[in-house]
């Protein structure tokens, strides 16, 4: 009898939930069952009627929105004429994952799970809320989430007593076999897959633009802590088109020291080619070993700890769009596989399933388990150690991982967005961004860096050509079409960059209605834009409002400027209809302007509290109030 089928479907704007959901395939596998594991926006929703079995694996985003690979599952599913009976043949259980230092925490599984059931499918268990604030992260929800579920599963599908569970330490088949070729072929594209001179549609993941860059300008002093840049391309011929509030998607590439040391320590040679091919059903041989004519999956010499058992294949992996084929190991690790990520626990169970080495083992194992997650935090987390230096504590595992399981191992280099802070009004065939360069120390020796902007700052157009692999999408901020209505603007820092590209928009278009609210540290060090705002507001276009937080003894910020202005604002939104937009850190800032409004509705309106807390309800709900944050 063929095993049943279990389906996974994943919204995940950060990867998170992708990992999570790719763990149930796993732990889905080892009992035997078929699973399929899914973006929402992949998977053709209108099947759902013939699933009896669903996971689905939500995060939340922003204030409460879906993922951008779930949005188009999102409208669908909540349409209002689909009958209460659509998923009555359905088993699903929720998981979520959630920020609870957010209003709307976990708002989306929340939803969902609600929705399920008027439309007639059966809960298997209340909505797991995982919560990135605990101490140990979401595992610490998911964990027990998860042991409850597989108890309700395995009620339902009982694992075959000739075949039994397949053990923890015991590895899977991998996703793809890599198929080394003999020598390098004459032309082997590094360049990212469909990224073309002509590509056939707008560009996207699949088929980035690869945008000369035009400028690259430190745009803080040179004694100021923070390097930021305002970095241009040139997006002539591209297809591109974008609108304030637009982010644009970038794919950074791992440093060519980080590339060549990840191959030392897995004794790959970064020249050599291969081509990658779809672990297909019924390649492994009935005793768990491989097929007769394949590769092992261990190097020669070496052999894992137990090998691969048989299990249901992993149901419907395409090969990675943005690989070329053939493909070059340095390609593969410089360009595709995040090595500068911080490992998450499956990369620990992965590893321990593929060490021959037992001392490393035996530690791997822990920092796997539910009992070792403290420790994996202090180790890992906390000094946000990465992927290659873990690799580099554990140099005679790492020695011995098979090349076909690096992309089951190590999760593809995911795009980062960034607003854009250009109109296409005021620069025509031209994008800008903001970037703030991330650096910090911890207690590891070497300095830690964000990826893509510490990339993007190393770029030098003035030395060469230089193209980088980007794409534009909606961003959170939507801006009013009516000409007279006033926008009022607060962007701290870098938060700043989308109200720039509306301030372009709005004034080309004769909308002089524009209030901005900027804070930083001090107008000689990161006053972004400071002559340009300037000479707008010389011109009528643009009334500013500064916050300098450490030019004065007591520090000021933009809900200080908020309060002090707290007539203007309420005339502003009360009387004269303006929609109050918000961008810039996470933490804490966006509280701070909520309260500070609040305290404009109370004494400037006369509202109560439950009033002002009503009011800008209110505002959120029918989109006068807008923000974009991020950690």
């Amino acid at each position: 009898m063929p095993s049943p089928g279990l389906l996974v479907l994943f919204g995940s704007q950060t990867g998170t939930a992708q990992d999570v959901s790719e763990r149930l395939g796993r732990e889905a596998r080892r009992r035997r069952l078929e699973c399929r594991v899914q973006a929402l926006d992949s998977y053709s929703v209108v099947n759902l009627i013939r699933e009896p079995l669903v996971i689905f694996v939500c995060a939340t985003a922003g204030q409460g929105d879906p993922p951008d690979n779930m949005k188009n599952f999102w409208r669908f599913i909540f349409r209002k004429n689909l009958p209460p009976t659509s998923l009555c043949q359905m088993d699903f259980a929720v998981l979520g994952l959630g920020d609870s230092s957010y209003a709307k925490f976990n708002f989306v599984a929340k939803k969902l799970h609600r929705r399920l059931l008027q439309l007639g499918g059966r809960a298997l268990l209340p909505v797991c809320l995982g919560n990135d604030q605990h101490e140990l992260g979401p595992d610490a929800a998911i964990d027990p989430w998860l042991h409850d579920l597989w108890e309700k599963v395995l009620a339902l599908y009982p694992v075959p007593l000739d075949l039994g569970v397949i053990p923890a330490g015991v590895p899977l088949p991998p996703k793809f076999t890599l198929h080394f070729l003999p020598e390098a072929p004459g032309i082997c594209s590094e360049e990212p897959h469909g990224a073309g001179t002509d590509p056939p549609g707008p560009p996207s993941e699949q088929q980035p633009f690869l945008a000369p860059m035009v400028t690259n300008q430190r745009v803080t002093g040179p004694s100021h802590f923070q390097d930021v840049r305002l970095i241009e391309f040139d997006i002539a011929g591209s297809g591109l088109s974008f609108a304030a509030g637009d982010v644009v998607l970038i794919l950074p590439e791992n440093p060519a020291g980080h590339t060549q040391q990840f191959c030392q320590a897995l004794g790959l040679d970064p020249d050599q080619t291969f081509t990658l091919l779809p672990q297909e059903p019924g390649e492994r041989g009935a005793g768990g070993g491989p097929a007769v004519g394949t590769r092992s999956p261990y190097p020669a010499g070496v052999r894992g700890p137990t090998q691969p058992s048989p299990c249901p294949p992993a149901a419907g992996v395409p090969c990675p769009a943005r690989l070329p084929q053939p493909c070059s190991v340095r390609h593969l690790v410089s360009h595709y596989l995040d090595i500068a990520s911080v490992p998450r626990r499956s990369f620990f169970e992965l590893l321990a399933c593929l060490s021959p080495h037992e001392l490393e083992r035996e530690k791997l194992l822990y920092f796997s388990s539910p009992q070792g997650q403290e420790e994996l935090y202090a180790y890992c987390n906390r000094p946000r150690r990465t992927i290659l230096e873990v690799l580099c504590d554990f140099p005679h595992t790492a020695g011995a991982v098979p090349a076909d399981y690096l992309l089951d191992l190590i999760p593809p280099i995911r795009p980062r967005a960034f607003s854009v802070a250009s109109s296409l009004l005021a620069h025509p065939s031209r994008l800008q961004i903001l970037v703030a360069v991330v650096q910090y120390q911890t207690r590891l020796k070497e300095r830690r860096r964000g990826l893509c902007s510490s990339w993007l700052a190393s770029l030098d157009p003035g030395q060469g050509p230089v193209h980088v692999p980007l794409w534009v999408r909606p961003g959170g901020l939507t801006f009013p079409e009516t000409p007279d209505t006033p926008v009022i603007m607060v962007g701290p820092g870098t938060g700043v960059a989308p109200f720039r590209a509306a301030v372009q928009e709005r004034v080309a278009q004769g909308r002089n209605g524009n209030f901005l609210f900027f804070g930083c540290r001090s107008r000689h060090q990161d006053f972004y834009w400071e002559a340009e705002w300037l000479d707008l507001e010389k011109r009528g276009c643009l009334t500013l409002f500064t916050a300098f937080s450490r030019e004065q003894e007591q520090k000021v910020y933009v809900q200080h400027r908020l309060r002090e202005l707290g007539p203007l604002v309420w005339e502003l939104l009360d009387h004269r209809g303006a929609h109050f937009y918000l961008a810039g850190n996470a933490k804490c800032m966006p509280a701070d302007v909520s309260e500070a409004l609040m305290s404009v509705f109370r004494e400037e309106g006369g509202l109560s509290s439950p009033e002002a807390a009503a009011y800008l309800a209110r505002l959120q709900r029918t989109l006068r109030f807008q923000s974009e944050t991020w950690a």
